[in-house]
């Protein structure tokens, strides 16, 4: 019994030094699921969609405080900050709406209506061009200089989350209802290819280690982290997670991959190679908290809090050591 008392400390004692707790930053007020982020890396600046709340929190990393919130939404899902233009894009799940502001002033510049359920959103920083999921089964494209929608891709049913290759032309799009990871080719606007996930279901969130040519999928039924071969689209692995995957990340540096469970804990699963994967530790967050992001600029790995009984509203930011 002492021995295993004396791992299990250890264990615990490994798992915390590999993501360290170092600032917790309150959302008083906010009610309700909160999704996806976006960083403002030279302004400091972190962008909240308070999904249940209908507001946007901006946060202040530096002081470590909410320092505006913009209000008026239809269950805001997904956000997408371009510094280049300095722009900020919410999209909305009621009505499908995906305004666009200025970044400073938080004045509405533009809307753009994709008439229901804009979800996630991804900007192109090379073509200048925002990609946003929306409605029954499509991905509209929107000119970021202009904030004027140039095109949309057709899809089987709605998308979740998706990547887009830097190197490449392809667009790689979770459609869990569909029960396929979509292949589409951005210069012909269409869908090229369909993957199976390994028999799971339920392919939420998404992450991509291009130079190693690897999707990695978050499934719900069974949750376990699918990992295609985007050479190929074959399954090469797959790893067993904590329960309701919503954001996936890969960590290039340190050759991880992060998984935000609603579970109330973050996976983290080590690459030794591009074909080996394994469970390297569990962090305790919070039941509810799925959502996230990791910037890597910072190495750091930010947890959104829902409020849930004594536990209040937060923002958690994890340093990566």
């Amino acid at each position: 019994m002492l021995l295993f008392c004396s791992v299990a400390m250890t264990v615990a004692a490994q798992d915390s030094t590999l993501l360290l707790l170092t600032q917790t930053i309150p959302l008083p007020g906010v009610e309700g699921r909160i999704d996806h982020l976006d960083v403002d890396i030279s302004g400091q600046r972190l962008f909240v969609c308070a999904l249940g709340n209908n507001t946007v929190e901006v946060i202040d990393l530096n002081k470590g405080e909410r320092i505006h919130t913009i209000s008026g939404f239809g269950a805001p899902q997904g956000v997408a900050f371009v510094p280049e233009l300095n722009r900020l894009l919410v999209a909305n799940d009621k009505g499908g709406v995906c305004n666009i502001y200025d970044a400073d002033s938080f004045q509405l510049i533009a809307k753009v209506d994709f008439v229901d359920d804009a979800d996630n959103v991804r900007y192109d920083s090379v073509s200048k061009e925002i990609y946003v999921g929306f409605g029954s089964g499509g991905i509209g494209i929107i000119n970021a200089v202009d904030g004027k929608q140039v095109g949309s891709i057709k899809l089987a049913a709605h998308p979740e989350a998706f990547e887009l290759e830097r190197q490449g032309h392809r667009v790689f799009v979770n459609v869990p209802t569909a029960r396929h990871v979509a292949v589409v080719d951005r210069d012909k606007g269409e869908v090229i290819a369909t993957w199976k996930t390994d028999g799971a279901f339920g392919n939420f969130p998404m992450a991509l280690d291009e130079a190693n040519h690897r999707l990695f999928v978050g499934c719900r039924l069974p949750s376990k982290l699918v990992v295609l071969d985007t050479a190929s689209g074959k399954t090469v692995t797959s790893v067993g997670i904590s329960g309701d995957p919503d954001d996936i990340f890969y960590d290039s540096k340190r050759h991880r991959v992060y998984v935000i469970c609603g579970a109330g804990k973050i996976d983290i699963i080590d690459q030794t190679d591009a074909n080996t994967y394994k469970a390297l530790a569990k962090i305790n967050t919070a039941e509810g908290a799925r959502s996230g992001l990791f910037v890597p600029e910072r190495d750091a790995l930010f947890v959104a809090v829902p409020h849930r009984g004594s536990q209040q509203a937060e923002i958690r930011r994890y340093q990566i050591e």
